[in-house]
């Protein structure tokens, strides 16, 4: 999924990356608004993992969808 369709969608997929990383909070969710590097950022600071595995985790996860 492309930065602008996910930016679009933000509202539909929120929720998918909520119940797929449940430490965000929904105030975290509405500052990511769709920005990808923001949600890898934010899924890094939560989880303590690398960010280039955290990339390719996001990524998988958005292209499923």
């Amino acid at each position: 999924m492309n930065t602008d369709i996910l930016e679009g969608n933000w509202k539909q997929v929120k929720g998918q990356v909520q119940q797929k990383w449940g430490k965000l909070t929904d105030d975290e969710l509405d500052q990511i608004a769709g920005r990808r590097e923001e949600l890898v950022g934010r899924i890094q600071e939560r989880y303590g993992q690398e960010k280039d595995a955290v990339r390719k985790e996001v990524n998988a996860f958005l292209d499923q969808l």
